[in-house]
Order: structure tokens, then C-alpha cells, then sequence
């Protein structure tokens, strides 16, 4: 399935202001599109100021902006870096709530963007310490619960203020005490299945990838809250997409064979782009969504634009950035002043999108 235009263009921005400024040809292999297509997406996402363009090329606000007035402020409280993996559309929006932040602090944001290699963040964030910046805000990837534990320990020796961004280290790990804010992924959990219960579904299915610390909290959240609820009658987990490596897209599955065979009549999914696949192929079996199937997509960064909207639950993407970055500043200050704190965790609630894609098991 093509990838939704907006999340097109969602990376086409971030691949921009990562680099200042981008080809439109070097854009096109990495979105694996048309320079015809990559073309109009600039020139829409110039008429609406989110960047400029030029001949062949794509460049950021923000270098236009520098460029302009060199001595500004954003400037004045030096550099911080900020890290998040390749192609996360969903990480993207927390980025931008950091950067707004740190800028009205006149604090000047090095964006650096991970690959999506194992690993990928270590040597990036060596070279980026080597440089002059004050502190750390970062999203690492962490395919597997094995790279995530691979990290720990020399992100725990970083010696700059580090806040994890969406990440919640293992309980009693060595990163238990490192600053971080988090979207409450089991709130989110608990808000579908209970809107879907309440809604007379019984037999429901979680459908996720195994890839991602979000996926990983969203599949054991699930199986405890639905393991718990007397409601249910039948529920899985199952894979939403097959792992191909990476460097590579997931292969989609047949998620509506799957459900089909389990009897489902509700489906969650993480993240938006798969539910809108489900859909896709719901209808093309026959399936009608949401009269025989309700479907809830977990992100909320594309569901509302399918053809039919689907509900959602919306972490607070853009205020998880935000607090990440507040939590960095007053890190800052307690380091440049008095004795540094004790560290924080601090989650953030989710809430519950209602659209077209879910429907009571009663109505007509």
C-alpha cells in the first residue's frame, strides 16, 4: 500500500530541516516516489510556509530564518542536540514540540536523524558530544528489547543532560533514574478496549508489530486489561505487519483473514497506517466497517484522513516533545546552578478520538 501523502510529506519536512536543505532527486530515493511527485508535495508544503523552495532543491524555514538574522537569539543559550529515528512520523510531531521550547528559551536545536541500523544512535551521539552542546534530548529506536538493553549502559555514562523522549527504561535498570517523559501507553490501551466494550464487542483482537518500545508496551498493556475484563469473551495479539529488516518496510499481513478466523468483531491497531490497511481489506472480503467490525487505530497521526475516519487514540505527541524539552531546561538550570535533582519520569495521558469506524454491536 502507498504510503498516506501526508506522512509523505511529514518526512519530507523532517528530512529537510535535519539537513537545512535537501535535492528534490536525493528526496525521491529516499521516499522511493517520483521527483514528479516529490515536486508537488514542496510546492504544497511551500504554499503553506512549512519550507522554501528552490531550483531542484527544498530548504528549511528555520536555515532561512538563521541565515536572515545570524545574530539572533536563538543563538544565545547555546546548542542542544536532538535525536529521533528515521522515518517516525510519530516521533516527527514531538520533535517539533521540543524545538518550539528550546527556542523561546533561545536555545539554538541541532536535529540530528538516526538510521534505522541497530545500534545507530551510539556512534551519532559520540560525534554529536564531541562538538559543543549542552544537552541531550533523544528518542532511541530500539527494535528489540535486546538493542534497548544494549543501550543502557552507555547511554547511563552520557555526560551532558539527557531526557528521554517516549522511551521508558525497564524498571530497576541502570536508565530507571535518567530524566524521561512518556505518553501512558496503558491509559490508551484501557480507553479503545473500554470504548469497544462498552460499545457490546467481546471477541477482540490486537493487532502490532514487535519492533518498537510503543509496541511492545501496547501488546503487554493488552493482554492484561483484556485478560481482566469478564466482558471479553475471546482476545488476541497478533502481528500487524511482518518484519522484513532494516532499511526495509514491513510486509502488510492479512490482517482480515485473521480476524476473520477468531470471529473478531473489533480490531486495535498500532499504528494508523495498518488500520487503514485493515480497512482496505476488510471491505475488499466483504467485511463492513464499522457495521460488522469495528476498528481503532493507536497514533492518530493519519487516522482521521481515510475514507472512513477511524477512531483513535491520540498520545500527546506534541506535548510529550514539550515537556521533554521544559524537563531538559530546568535540568540545565539545577546543572549551571544549585545541585542537580533527583531525575523524573513523567507520563503523559492519552485520549480517545471518536470517528466513523466504530459502532455499537446493536445498531442497525
Amino acid at each position: 500500500m502507498r504510503e498516506p501523502r501526508d506522512v509523505r510529506r511529514q518526512r519530507i519536512l523532517a528530512f529537510v530541516e535535519s539537513r537545512g536543505e535537501a535535492r528534490l532527486s536525493d528526496l525521491a530515493a529516499d521516499l522511493e516516489v517520483s521527483v514528479i511527485t516529490v515536486r508537488r508535495d514542496v510546492e504544497a508544503l511551500a504554499r503553506e510556509g512549512r519550507l522554501r523552495r528552490g531550483h531542484g532543491v527544498a530548504r528549511s524555514v528555520g536555515a532561512v530564518e538563521r541565515a536572515v538574522a545570524p545574530s539572533g537569539p536563538v543563538t544565545d543559550g547555546g546548542t542542544v542536540a536532538l535525536m529521533v529515528p528515521e522515518r517516525h512520523t510519530y516521533l516527527y510531531e514531538t520533535m517539533h514540540g521540543a524545538r518550539g521550547v528550546l527556542a523561546e528559551a533561545g536555545i539554538r536545536v541541532a536535529l540530528h536523524i538516526a538510521p534505522q541500523a541497530g545500534g545507530a544512535e551510539r556512534p551519532l551521539v559520540d560525534r554529536v558530544l564531541a562538538q559543543d552542546v549542552r544537552g541531550l534530548l533523544i528518542a532511541p529506536r530500539w527494535r528489540t528489547a535486546a538493542e534497548e538493553e544494549a543501550d543502557y549502559a552507555w547511554l547511563a555514562r552520557v555526560e551532558v543532560p539527557t531526557v528521554l523522549m517516549e522511551r521508558r527504561p525497564r524498571a530497576g535498570s541502570v536508565l530507571h533514574a535518567m530524566d524521561s517523559v512518556c505518553t501512558d501507553h496503558w491509559y490508551g490501551v484501557h480507553l479503545a478496549v473500554d470504548h469497544l466494550v462498552r460499545l457490546g464487542h467481546r471477541r477482540i483482537v490486537l493487532a502490532a508489530r514487535d519492533d518498537s518500545p510503543t509496541a511492545r508496551a501496547l501488546r503487554a498493556a493488552f493482554t492484561e486489561i483484556a485478560a481482566s475484563r469478564t466482558e471479553i469473551e475471546h482476545w488476541s495479539v497478533v502481528l500487524s505487519a511482518q518484519d522484513v529488516g532494516a532499511g526495509a518496510a514491513p510486509a502488510p499481513l492479512d490482517l482480515a483473514a485473521r480476524l476473520g478466523e477468531r470471529g473478531a468483531t473489533a480490531a486495535v491497531l498500532h499504528g494508523d497506517v495498518d488500520a487503514l490497511i485493515l480497512v482496505q481489506q476488510l471491505i475488499d472480503s466483504g467485511v463492513r466497517v464499522p457495521q460488522d467490525c469495528s476498528v481503532v487505530a493507536y497514533d492518530d497521526v493519519v487516522a482521521a484522513l481515510g475514507n472512513t475516519p477511524l477512531t483513535a487514540v491520540a498520545p500527546p505527541k506534541h506535548e510529550v516533545g514539550r515537556a521533554a524539552a521544559e524537563l531538559l531546561l530546568r535540568r540545565l538550570g539545577e546543572r549551571e546552578g544549585a545541585a542537580a535533582g533527583r531525575g523524573r519520569r513523567v507520563e503523559l495521558l492519552p485520549e480517545l478520538k471518536i470517528r466513523g469506524s466504530s459502532q455499537s454491536r446493536w445498531a442497525p
